[in-house]
């Protein structure tokens, strides 16, 4: 082999091994160089959440609003309020879930009012129990509260096995007489003290069936725009419910004039329900018929959506349906039931 056959077959070699030493070394090189090297970063102080879970809810029976859990676990109140001139402005009747407003002698009215949301310090002026009072009361199966009344009437309500409180024969202080107004329609009621004495009562069940919102009711989806409601319970009782957009509710009028409260404020309504009973009487006491059915309407939201009602027995309560027989959803709030008779009373709605 010649010199220059030699040179040739080496080279590639030497050149590979070149190669062998110089990659290590810009390898190792550029790992010294001006990279970036990241730097410990300090470690972020514990975090902690600032959010309260909300209260847990619970519906309550007599207004299905949603209130804080274990809020209803007392009995309801119920109490046969005067609704004489005399009477008026009445104590906490703004403060109620329910009214039954329910013609009486003379043509006027009186009320059953039912607490159980809130019970106030007082109530009144509290009158005589009537003949349908048992019936409207029994449901709710809480306390009840009169100043007395016929003795065969007295022995129905105590049949339904309610707690009473009456002003006749009670000496534990519960009553008392306001100086603001003349007798009979003077008499008032320590009603949470009453409630606070009778507080393993159990509460009333739910009485009906609730919308979410007042949106979601069945009057406000279904019913037509009524912006007035009269209802008459004889020649000398005309009531009126107006609905108002800003309070959201139905303001009430007696006789033509607004119904106030003591400090001035209107009555007002969120569901008002008119049922068309019929009244008997007996020995000169009317008698509104509830065991029975009839023709309703139902006014919520400003509108308004013909029903029948129905109450099966003393005990179960009034059911609201629709023209396809299907139950009515009243909105979250109180409600007044207005008991209008068919052949002496009247209900016009007014668009």
């Amino acid at each position: 082999m010649t010199k220059k056959q030699t040179a040739r077959t080496v080279r590639p070699f030497q050149t590979a091994g070149l190669l062998a030493l110089v990659l290590p070394a810009l390898l190792l090189s550029g790992c010294t160089g001006n990279a970036p090297v990241p730097s410990a970063t300090p470690s972020d102080a514990a975090w902690s959440s600032s959010y309260v879970a909300p209260a847990a809810t619970e519906i309550a029976p007599l207004t299905g609003i949603a209130v804080t859990v274990g809020s209803s676990a007392h009995p309801s109140l119920a109490t046969k309020i005067d609704n004489h001139v005399a009477a008026r402005p009445q104590i906490a009747i703004d403060k109620t879930d329910l009214v039954f407003e329910e013609l009486v002698e003379g043509g006027i009215t009186r009320y059953v009012a039912v607490w159980q949301s809130s019970i106030p310090d007082e109530v009144g002026p509290v009158r005589s129990i009537r003949p349908m009072d048992p019936d409207i009361i029994a449901p709710f199966g809480g306390v009840v509260a009169y100043s007395g009344g016929q003795q065969r009437f007295v022995d129905r309500m105590n049949a339904t096995g309610q707690v009473s409180a009456i002003f006749d024969y009670d000496t534990t202080g519960l009553f008392s007489r306001s100086s603001a107004t003349a007798a009979p329609h003077n008499v008032i009621l320590a009603a949470a003290e009453f409630v606070n004495r009778n507080e393993k009562v159990a509460p009333p069940v739910q009485q009906y069936a609730y919308a979410a919102t007042n949106a979601g009711a069945s009057a406000s989806v279904d019913g037509s725009p009524i912006s007035v409601i009269n209802t008459r319970f004889s020649n000398s009782s005309a009531r009126s419910w107006t609905w108002n957009a800003d309070a959201a509710a139905y303001l009430r009028a007696q006789d033509g004039s607004p119904d106030l409260t003591a400090e001035g404020d209107q009555l007002k309504a969120t569901n008002v329900v008119a049922l068309r009973v019929n009244v008997t009487v007996d020995q000169s006491i009317p008698k509104t018929e509830l065991i029975a059915s009839g023709e309703a309407s139902i006014s919520t939201g400003g509108k308004t959506l013909p029903a029948a009602w129905s109450k099966a027995s003393q005990t179960a309560p009034i059911r609201l349906v629709d023209a396809n027989g299907v139950t009515i959803r009243l909105a979250p709030g109180n409600t007044w039931f207005q008991l209008v008779p068919n052949d002496t009373g009247s209900v016009d709605l007014v668009p």
